[in-house]
């Protein structure tokens, strides 16, 4: 079965909801049922990440800091949302979501979490709205496990996953790639196995053979045995901070291309959320729920 991480503390309002539209998270399943693509039995409720799972991936100090709502200021600031236990219980679900999300894609194939790619956050800090780097904890829970030996993190949200990069720049077991904004945040980029940088304006015909051309070079080095998916839509032209101008239609393009390589290579695929900026928030939904719509028809 088609299991997807849903919990309520995932859309509870934040801060800066202008900039960041937390009602997708809630809108989202809504949708996916009222048109019959899910039911509520495909939807679990995740547990919070453990500190051993998170360890994996982060510094004990930087821990400590989120548990004991120390940070500085300035630490507070990189991340964009005031310090609370409601936010860190929120960060810790979600990435406690994407963990099991793994589970649960060994078992059925693919699994999607209503939130996660969290791609900003580094080993020791946070940055970008991001805590806690979910699809990087899972991947190393995974690991660590020796569930798999080889995982690719397939980043197409419109900003780098420099997060990701930095945590995993010297693990020859997984492969970074990210397709992102060549002038667009973060302006420093951290380098990721395959970085494909791309010009505002850019539009679906060169997009999606620039995502074909970089899939078929990862595959001819590369041979993952599990698959993470940071589907962010704010590469379509509506995104107000995504400076590309991509259609609704090729942004589903692009995720069936993602998913069907997936299913080619009998590799296990996790989906998160990513980044959605579009001011209109039936353009976020319609984007998100093409992935999830996709998902569904071509492993289920």
């Amino acid at each position: 079965m088609f299991k997807v991480a849903f919990h309520s503390l995932y859309h509870h309002p934040l801060p800066d909801t202008h900039r960041f539209p937390m009602e997708k998270y809630s809108l989202l399943p809504q949708q996916l049922i009222r048109e019959g693509t899910l039911t509520e039995d495909n939807f679990f409720l995740p547990e919070k990440v453990s500190k051993e799972t998170a360890l994996l991936t982060h510094s004990e100090a930087y821990w400590q800091k989120l548990l004991t709502l120390s940070l500085s200021k300035q630490e507070a600031r990189r991340i964009g949302f005031p310090q609370s236990r409601q936010l860190i219980n929120r960060e810790r679900t979600l990435v406690g979501g994407t963990v099991a999300c793994a589970n649960h894609a060994l078992q059925h194939g693919c699994s999607m979490n209503i939130a996660g790619g969290t791609h900003h956050a580094y080993t020791d800090r946070g940055e970008g709205f991001c805590l806690l780097n979910d699809n990087a904890v899972a991947a190393n829970s995974l690991l660590a496990k020796s569930l798999v030996e080889k995982i690719l993190i397939v980043d197409l949200d419109v900003h780098q996953g420099n997060g990701t990069a930095e945590i995993f720049k010297e693990d020859s077991n997984v492969f970074t790639f990210s397709m992102h904004g060549r002038n667009n945040y973060p302006f420093h980029k951290e380098q990721s196995d395959l970085d494909i940088p791309l010009d505002k304006g850019m539009q679906d015909k060169e997009y999606l053979y620039l995502l074909q051309k970089g899939l078929d070079n990862i595959l001819e080095r590369f041979t993952p045995e599990f698959i993470f998916f940071q589907s962010g839509v704010d590469v379509i032209a509506s995104d107000k901070l995504g400076q590309l101008a991509m259609t609704l239609n090729g942004c589903k393009k692009r995720d069936e291309l993602v998913l069907k390589t997936a299913k080619q290579l009998k590799v296990p695929i996790v989906a998160s959320m990513g980044g959605s900026y579009s001011p209109d928030i039936n353009d976020i939904i319609e984007a998100h729920a093409n992935t999830y719509r996709l998902a569904q028809e071509i492993f289920f």
